[in-house]
Parts: structure tokens; sequence; C-alpha cells
């Protein structure tokens, strides 16, 4: 208890934080000088830090934090982690006299102590990079066949699970997803009568809302197969069934020809090596001039691809156990890849704000949920998508992660493109939406 006490307290001394370190007898160290008094982390026990001391890696620390022996109390997590933070952290913890860190951890290196493992985690390689098409839907349901009820505890009530659009900071969940698949409809310029694909289309948030207030009919591609059940039951529900469909099939199996494309937080999915091929796979689906939006999340770029791809501790525990597959491109690579594909890209828009803001309100609303969400899931998988949830949401603000929507479509043959000369078409004061339902 002593040697923790002074290991903190001199800790403190140099990041000056607004919280408190609480010690298994019940003692309070504060990291700053004026901390909140009712928000601390707590420390199970000598044999946390003495595993931590033996092996200090980020999947020890989720482990610890996955069973409980490492806590955050007094807020949501993404509050007391947002009260946590310091600025120039680095700078500050390079103050830390190692000294008195060696001195003050000596008596945890003899402490009893285990590196609790998590009985979540994927099986097969997390990372993708050496995926077969077939394993694309393993990676899928992985993620998103956790349960619907579990999705429906923090998501808005049409679970749409992508970036929400906020035309005021102060908008709810709700209204602000209603405003982001209304923004996707009027970038693609829908028309009653036309064809939709959505690939990806989670629980079909997109499609209902084309169908019902743009008057087309929506097609819906999906690898989860709590998604499509959920789709068909709404659409028997809502008597949509001759316009709104799904089926459970990856995107390269995909035939036909549409007359507008969505693809909304697919291309995370799809990996960087296929990334050309995908293209081809939208533009062959595609009539000459007909339009494809591709919202995604992306990482910033760097000088070299090798340096771009290079895994972090970070990124490869989100693979294992919460995204498996999944793979972050650049913008530039994304645009290089629908431009020679044959698309004719005429927009590109930065969500990294509204997606920053969407995590951040996610969040929020499953730590209300806490007792659902431990009933359906488990304690473990509740504290891991909780601290991926917040996780993501400061990536975003931070600027690590970003989000685009990039508009396009086909160039198949010489001459105009046929977009408006303006833009006016997308910031109408009456959009298309607030027409009654087709």
């Amino acid at each position: 208890i002593e040697s923790a006490r002074r290991l903190f307290e001199h800790i403190g001394e140099q990041v000056d934080s607004r919280i408190s370190i609480r010690l298994w007898d019940g003692t309070l160290v504060p990291l700053g000088r004026e901390v909140e008094p009712h928000l601390h982390l707590s420390i199970s026990g000598p044999d946390v830090i003495g595993s931590l001391l033996r092996r200090p890696t980020p999947e020890n620390l989720l482990q610890q934090y996955a069973h409980g022996m490492i806590d955050f109390h007094g807020a949501d997590l993404h509050t007391f982690l947002a009260t946590a933070r310091v600025r120039s952290s680095r700078r500050r913890a390079r103050r830390v006299r190692k000294t008195l860190v060696v001195g003050a951890l000596w008596p945890f290196v003899f402490a009893r102590s285990e590196s609790p493992k998590v009985a979540h985690e994927f099986g097969g390689d997390e990372t993708g990079r050496r995926r077969r098409q077939s394993d694309n839907r393993g990676f899928i349901q992985f993620h998103y066949d956790v349960s619907n009820e579990f999705y429906e505890l923090f998501l808005d009530s049409e679970m749409l699970y992508s970036c929400a659009y906020f035309t005021d900071w102060n908008n709810s969940l709700d209204q602000a997803q209603l405003d982001k698949v209304d923004m996707v409809c009027r970038k693609l310029r829908l028309q009653p009568g036309e064809l939709l694909l959505d690939i990806g289309c989670g629980w079909g948030g997109l499609i209902f809302h084309a169908a019902r207030h743009y008057g087309v009919s929506a097609h819906g591609v999906t690898l989860s197969e709590n998604q499509i059940s959920y789709i068909r039951a709404k659409a028997r529900r809502l008597g949509l069934e001759d316009r709104v469909t799904a089926e459970l099939k990856d995107y390269n199996d995909v035939h036909g020809t549409y007359d507008k494309i969505a693809s909304i937080g697919m291309c995370e999915h799809v990996g960087i090596d296929n990334m050309p091929g995908y293209m081809r796979k939208v533009n062959s689906l595609l009539p000459d001039r007909g339009m494809f939006m591709n919202h995604g999340i992306t990482r910033p770029g760097k000088m070299s691809m090798r340096k771009f791809r290079r895994m972090s501790a970070e990124r490869r525990l989100l693979a294992k156990y919460i995204f498996p597959g999944g793979e972050l491109d650049h913008l530039g690579h994304v645009v290089q890849c629908m431009e020679s594909s044959g698309f004719d890209v005429h927009d590109v828009e930065g969500w990294r704000d509204h997606y920053s803001l969407t995590c951040k309100l996610w969040s929020q609303r499953l730590s209300e949920q806490r007792d659902d969400a431990v009933r359906l899931v488990g304690e473990q998988k509740y504290r891991m998508w909780l601290l991926y949830l917040a996780g993501v949401s400061f990536s975003f603000s931070d600027g690590s992660a970003r989000l685009y929507q990039v508009l396009g479509t086909k160039h198949a043959s010489r001459g105009l493109s046929t977009m408006p000369p303006t833009r006016e078409h997308l910031y109408a004061s009456t959009p298309l939406a607030a027409r009654p339902a087709a």
C-alpha cells in the first residue's frame, strides 16, 4: 500500500490529472492538484500491478479491465476518460523520476498474479490480410451477430450503425441519423422508380428510408443473419415486402444492374488489397452515369504504404476482440481506386467530428443500459464494447481516424457528368424526406 501510494503521488505531481486512484484498501491518491472528488480509477489488488509489471502490454491492461480488476467510477466511461486525459501527457510523463518508480515497484515483483484471459476473441487470423472471400462471413458475424437486442440498447430507433450527421451539434441521435440517411439519398439524387443497392445494409435503415420517402425499390446485401431476419420482419410489418428486399450475400456475388449504389460503413471490411477489385465490382453493377456513394472510415495517409499498414498493438487488439478483418484505408487510395475503376469523383466530404459525437453518444447510451447489456452478452463483452465505443470517439476527435463520403458516377462514355451545376439540392430548406411517405 505504501509503495503504491508513493508511486501514484509522484505520478500525480507530474501529470496533474483530475482523477484519483483508489487502492485495494480504500486509500484514495489524487493524480493532480484539482481532482474531481467523485472520479476515481480502482485497482483491485497488488496482483494487478505485479501482472502489469511483468507483462506491460496493452492486451494485459485490456484483460485486467475486462475482468473488473481495473475499473472506472463516478461517470460514464467516455466522460471519465475525457476528464482524466492530460494535455502534453508524454512530455509530462518524462518528468517522472525513474529511480523512484523502480523503488516503488520493487515490492510488486514478487506479488502473485496472473493475466486473466478474455473469453470473447476471434479464433482465426484477425487481421484479415490473408483472407479468402469465404472468410468475410466469419468476420462480419463475429462483430454484428452479437444480438439484435444488444445493438438496440445503444443505436437509434432505426438501428443505424454508422456515422450520424448533425445539422446542429445539439440534435438527438435519432434526428442526426435521420438527417444522415436523407443526406445520402439527396447526394445519390434518388428518383421514384429507381433501383437502389445498399452493400452492407446493416439493419436496413437506409433502404427503408429510401423506399418510403423517395419512391425507389431498395435491395440490401449483408453477411449477418441477424440483420437479414430483422429487415425481412420489418418489411412485412411495414407492408414494404415488394419494395424493400435483402439477402445474405457477399458483395462479390451480387449481379445485375442498379441505378444507384450506396456503401455505408462497409469498405472498412473489404481490406486494402481488395479495394481495387471492390471498386471494379461496384462499377460493373451500374449503368453509364450511375451514381455510387462510398461512406467509410479511413486513417491519415503516410509517406509510404509500408509505414501506413504497419499494425499497431492497439489496432491488433481491436481486430482480435471486436472487429476482425477490418482494415482502414486512406482517402487517397480510396479515391485512386474509384478513379482507376472508371468512376468520375464529384464530391468528398469529411465527417470526422460527426463520428466522434456519434460514438460518444453510443458509448453513453450503452453505459445507461449496463444491466441489460450484461444480461445479454456478459460482463466482459459489455466492458470491452464500452471501451471500444469510447476509444473510437477519441480516435475521431484526435484525428487518428477520419470519415469520408465520396460520391462518384460511372464514366463509361465521353461527355459531361450530368451532375447539377451547384450543390443546392443537398441543402434545400425542404428536403424530399419532408414529403409524405411514398
